[in-house]
């Protein structure tokens, strides 16, 4: 490590230090080599580079380049960050109410979060944000990007759109609120109980249990069963996934997480105890689903005790965990450390969970293939499912007849499903092993 300054030289024996941890890795002197080569890097930067640089900034810009571009959903989180991050899942926020990822160096909507600034302006999942209050994007880290979009509630900020299917882009003026993304609502849907999760959090479970108790007070014995709406459902808190897949099961496995290391191999599995009595259940889901909204609908699936209708779910099958670095006071690492796979043992990574009964969302739909726009497998740098067959073919769907209009066709065709005036057509999909 002769070429390296003091300062780089520290940084590196600082690194080293801290692979010791990890020497039954691999070789070591490879990884010595390499971090030899960082530190050389780093001291000629800070010796050459046309203005005067920040230390701290340099290694901060380089670890966050490190995660960034291992798959789509490990990042860094400063020191800044990292205060910052609870405050989403423990109940409000101050921002305009999206699901946000990074693709191919764009900003994509996966999905507006329901009565929140986004959704109320009609921001749509797969609109590209090219730029907020006339500042562009490009270089922007999707922390960085999730940090410009938060703010004090009353604020305002314009975003810049680009839609698919459309020329020109166009703005987006909106006034940030505190996002409560908890919220489970419910309402009756003649006999059926319908129950919207928009987002998993701290309170969703204790939310849907409360919806099927007082479900079943309004629509009594005549209650037909229960649909639960999971579409545009970005994820959130895996334990809340698993709490209310275990809602709605007797036993058996939810879902399964494998790290690198086989002893890091984690099962989850349900109690005895199903608070919907058996009852029917239609899972509703779309390319907006992803992540933790895919564990129920996996779960409920392969247990068949929901058929699941809509269209091909995101495909994120992938489990985060922040690992603060010196305590936090240096940020910490939000890394991908572990796949989930659901009880049948299938990875849905980059694939989806399939509908069993594919239903469009409307007659606009141009193609089955729309359906496919919305997933992890054209994310950069996505990790690829393993053991998962790759889908052939696109699964055809059920359309609105022609004419007629509906306020939402996914919805009533779920109801005339459990009312047993509409076929349930079920379609045999690759992608789940089937």
């Amino acid at each position: 490590m002769k070429s390296i300054a003091l300062t780089g030289l520290g940084i590196v024996v600082g690194l080293c230090a801290g692979l010791a941890y990890g020497a039954a890795d691999g070789d070591m002197s490879t990884a010595y080599r390499e971090l030899d080569r960082f530190g050389e890097a780093f001291a000629k930067v800070r010796s050459h580079y046309a203005e005067q640089t920040d230390d701290r900034l340099l290694v901060e810009y380089a670890i966050g380049g490190m995660m960034s571009d291992l798959d789509p959903h490990s990042s860094y989180f400063d020191p800044k960050t990292f205060a910052e991050m609870q405050v989403k899942t423990e109940g409000q926020y101050g921002g305009v109410g999206l699901v946000i990822s990074a693709e191919s160096g764009a900003i994509k909507v996966i999905s507006p979060i329901d009565d929140t600034p986004a959704a109320r302006a009609g921001m749509k999942a797969g609109d590209d944000i090219l730029a907020i209050d006339g500042e562009t994007l490009q270089g922007k880290s999707l922390d960085q990007v999730q940090q410009k979009l938060r703010g004090l509630a009353g604020t305002k900020v314009t975003l810049t759109v680009l839609r698919t299917g459309e020329k020109d882009s166009f703005e987006v003026k909106l006034v940030r609120a505190a996002i409560e993304v908890e919220a489970v609502r419910f309402h009756r849907q003649g006999d059926v109980g319908y129950i919207r999760i928009p987002a998993f959090n701290e309170r969703t479970d204790e939310g849907v249990q409360s919806a099927v108790r007082d479900l079943k007070k309004q629509i009594g014995p005549s209650l037909k069963g229960y649909i639960i709406d999971l579409r545009d459902d970005g994820g959130g808190v895996l334990d809340q996934a698993i709490a209310v897949s275990d809602d709605f099961l007797d036993g058996g496995e939810i879902v399964s997480t494998h790290g690198r290391n086989p002893r890091e191999t984690e099962r989850f599995d349900a109690h005895p105890g199903d608070i919907a009595d058996g009852k029917p259940i239609i899972v509703l889901i779309n390319g907006g689903s992803a992540s933790a909204s895919e564990i129920v609908a996996g779960a409920l699936q392969d247990h068949q005790r929901a058929r699941v209708l809509g269209t091909t779910s995101f495909g994120k099958a992938s489990v985060q965990t922040v690992i603060p670095l010196n305590g936090g006071e240096d940020g910490a690492l939000h890394m991908t450390t572990a796949r989930y796979y659901t009880p049948s043992g299938r990875s849905i990574q980059a694939t989806g969970i399939v509908p069993d009964i594919a239903v469009a969302a409307s007659d606009k739909d141009a193609d089955e293939a729309s359906q496919f726009v919305e997933s992890e497998s054209v994310l950069p740098h996505h990790l690829e499912a393993e053991g998962a067959k790759a889908v052939t073919a696109p699964v055809p769907l059920i359309r609105p007849e022609p004419g007629k209009t509906y306020d939402d066709f996914q919805l009533s065709y779920a109801v005339d499903v459990l009312d047993g005036k509409a076929q349930a057509k079920a379609v045999a999909s690759t992608a789940n092993g089937n």
